[in-house]
């Protein structure tokens, strides 16, 4: 039967620095891990914040344009000065004109 050895102090505080240098790479592994989680969690938020965006977009473009309608069912076609709020009905020859362009 063999003889037990026992490994020196500098083996010995080799394999304790190997042992701890993988403790502490497993630490760093679960940190990743969780950092990992937490940026796929904000990246989800920042997905449903800009599908709402995007949703709230097109409902104002169709509340843009029921309005331009029912603003010109009102007043006909012409030009509004934002800066004033005076609205400039076209001509009836501006309107025949413009008319065309879209046929």
């Amino acid at each position: 039967m063999a003889e037990d050895v026992k490994f020196t102090e500098d083996e010995m505080k080799q394999i304790n620095k190997l042992q701890q240098t993988y403790v502490n790479l497993q630490n760093a592994l679960g940190q990743l891990g969780i950092s990992r989680i937490r940026l796929k969690q904000q990246l989800e938020e920042l997905n449903t914040a800009e599908n709402n965006v995007g949703v709230q977009f097109v409902e104002t473009q169709t509340a843009e344009k029921d309005f331009v309608d029912s603003i010109n069912k009102k007043y006909g076609d012409g030009n509004l000065n934002l800066e004033t709020g005076v609205f400039k009905p076209n001509s009836a020859e501006e309107t025949t004109k413009k008319a065309d362009k879209t046929l």
